[in-house]
């Protein structure tokens, strides 16, 4: 997983939190959410989607120094 991808994951997250804590989204899908919030973090803090594998989704950039042999 790249950095953007990580980054926009913990802004989307805090955006949900945002919004779950001044009430704008509430109940069950205030709940379920916040549920994903927390997955998009933990994918995050550990770089690493369990959904990308069955669709060959790769967001890691390549072709860095040590792929050149440098």
């Amino acid at each position: 997983m790249g950095a953007t991808d990580r980054l926009l994951r913990v802004i989307a997250a805090l955006i949900i939190a945002a919004l779950y804590t001044k009430g704008t989204i509430t109940g069950t899908t205030g709940i379920v959410l916040m549920v994903l919030a927390v997955v998009f973090v933990l994918t995050s803090l550990v770089s690493f989607c369990p959904l990308y594998l069955p669709f060959g989704i790769n967001t890691c950039k390549t072709g860095n120094a040590g792929d050149k042999g440098l």
